[in-house]
């Protein structure tokens, strides 16, 4: 563990020893092991104790980590200027669903950017599992846009749902539970989570077919990994996108996340893969640190999610950098627009925002994006400067 974590109040450590508890129990059930699927599930996801599912602040300064919605406005308000183009796409009822709101500030602002554009969806939903994340959601909405609020309505699945127009989910696949495996001279190892004196500790196993077969679709681009090599793979991306596919009825899907092709992702000096944990805007490369207090993330695999897409049934609409994207769906203007009659202390602000957000250093080319379409023929704006779908 990192000295410079802050040690959690008695409150949080209580919290996390209740998770710990009923994880452990699972590993009981389990013979001693769980797959760490399984253990990141939980620790995110459980019930009234997972992460996601508990009442911490996550999202902000004050929480774990910050969003880019939570850096600027102009980043939401650019992505507003996609939806609107596939918006006014559709000759059905239109609207936008995004997937895990976060804090609401993404949607807050791109419904006020909407607006501005004359192109504001019939509906807007939210389809949120944490209660206490739809909430604060509905708070952020009511003091940002409380006259566009009543527009947005909160789903707890995609049941009966046939939709026409865009999907969007920024930082979304990144929390979605990996298996981990292990490559050894002459074997493959699925690696899990058993018990060591009352803590966690990495197990492995050998992995079964399943997990071969899945490993093997990855080994072209990591041809030569060293004895040791580590890695993760997300074996619920293909289905996932299929449920996406199952409901967009006509409109695109896009996806914003960090990571990379799968050629530099399962590179062989990737050895330790890309599984990072989050805590109070600091990170670890430990999972085990204090469960459902930290957040558990993997990077990825691009590659994979075009893969998926197209199967699912869907056209690959683009995949560019975060830059790119932003700067086709006019960020510059917006930038202009924002600074006029600010004052230098606002100024300053928004230049700084600017670069985290397009900088390559900072996100702009860390963070990708990948869209989807159904149904329109001519390319999204988002994709036109750069379109890197080569790369995957």
């Amino acid at each position: 563990m990192p000295l410079t974590l802050p040690e959690p109040d008695e409150r949080e450590q209580e919290h996390s020893r209740r998770l710990c508890d009923r994880i452990a129990a699972a590993i009981g059930r389990g013979d001693g092991w769980i797959p760490f699927s399984r253990y990141m599930e939980m620790a995110l996801y459980e019930p009234g104790l997972g992460y996601y599912l508990a009442g911490r602040q996550k999202f902000g300064a004050a929480g774990d980590f910050v969003t880019a919605p939570e850096i600027s406005p102009l980043f939401s308000r650019a992505l507003a200027h996609q939806c609107a183009e596939v918006l006014r796409l559709q000759s059905s009822v239109a609207c936008v669903l995004e997937l895990g709101a976060g804090s609401g500030v993404m949607a807050a602002e791109m419904l006020a950017e909407l607006e501005r554009l004359d192109c504001l969806p019939d509906h807007y939903y939210i389809l949120e599992l944490s209660a206490e994340l739809a909430r604060r959601q509905r708070e952020t909405l009511q003091r940002r846009v409380p006259h566009l609020a009543g527009s947005v309505r909160w789903l707890h699945s995609l049941e009966g749902l046939s939709l026409h127009g865009v999907i969007v989910a920024n930082e979304v696949l990144d929390a979605m539970p990996v298996c981990r495996f292990e490559q050894s001279a002459d074997a493959l190892h699925l690696l899990g989570v058993g018990l060591d004196a009352g803590r966690f500790v990495w197990r492995r196993r050998p992995a079964d077919e399943a997990v071969m077969a899945a490993v093997a679709r990855l080994r072209p681009a990591g041809d030569g990994w060293p004895e040791g090599y580590r890695s993760e793979y997300n074996p619920r991306l293909g289905p996932w996108l299929r449920m996406l596919s199952d409901h967009l009825a006509s409109g695109a899907i896009v996806l914003i996340d960090y990571g990379y092709p799968r050629g530099e992702y399962y590179h062989p000096q990737r050895g330790d893969g890309t599984l990072l944990c989050h805590y109070r805007q600091r990170a670890t490369e430990d999972p085990f640190w204090y469960p459902g207090l930290q957040d558990i993330t993997a990077s990825v695999d691009f590659t994979a999610v075009a893969e998926a897409g197209t199967e699912a049934g869907l056209a690959l609409s683009g995949y560019t950098s975060q830059a790119w994207f932003l700067l086709a769906n006019g960020l510059e203007t917006l930038y202009q627009q924002a600074l006029e009659g600010a004052d230098e202390r606002t100024r300053l602000m928004l230049s700084k925002q600017i670069k985290l957000l397009t900088l390559p250093a900072e996100m702009g080319e860390r963070f990708q994006v990948i869209g989807f379409s159904r149904g329109i023929e001519a390319p999204l704006r988002g994709f036109v400067l750069q379109d890197f779908s080569q790369r995957l």
